[in-house]
């Protein structure tokens, strides 16, 4: 098993993973971002990053990040999204994807990384646990959306 960057021959297989994530969330639809725009924001425009896992020829698990800025604690590492194919969960894969994301937040300086979890996501949460992260129930989350043209 090896950690990669992601390169633009993965992002049929990287936009698969990001629909099957969807589908465990339980928001099958809520995927509108399509492959080509992501080819763009990760090839042409570096708005993120993406880490893959590959074994057999197959992307199997991918971690999609990018930098983001706290005026508390400065420049900070957002991890967006990390899964593992079904099939190969508890091998270890998801660790060594965590590991290496951790690894580009030291590379890079940064002061914190970021993520949520679903409260419901019990496996998830167990494995956040055990890498000792802070998993904080005070802060709410807040969001708006925008689709093309609205302001």
């Amino acid at each position: 098993m090896q950690v990669r960057f992601a390169q633009p021959s993965d992002v049929a297989a990287i936009h698969g993973l990001i629909e099957e994530l969807a589908n465990y969330e339980r928001a099958p639809d809520a995927v509108i971002n399509t492959p080509n725009a992501l080819a763009e924001d990760l090839f042409q425009h570096n708005r993120c990053k993406a880490l893959v896992v590959e074994q057999q020829g197959q992307v199997v698990a991918f971690a999609l990040y990018y930098f983001g800025y706290s005026s508390w604690k400065g420049r900070i590492l957002y991890l967006e999204d990390i899964y593992v194919k079904e099939p190969f969960r508890n091998g270890g894969i998801g660790q060594l994807l965590f590991d290496r994301v951790v690894a580009e937040a030291k590379i890079e300086k940064v002061r914190r990384m970021d993520w949520q979890v679903l409260f419901w996501n019990e496996p998830a949460l167990a494995f956040y646990r055990k890498n000792k992260a802070i998993l904080d129930d005070e802060w709410v989350n807040g969001r708006l959306f925008f689709h093309n043209g609205d302001s």
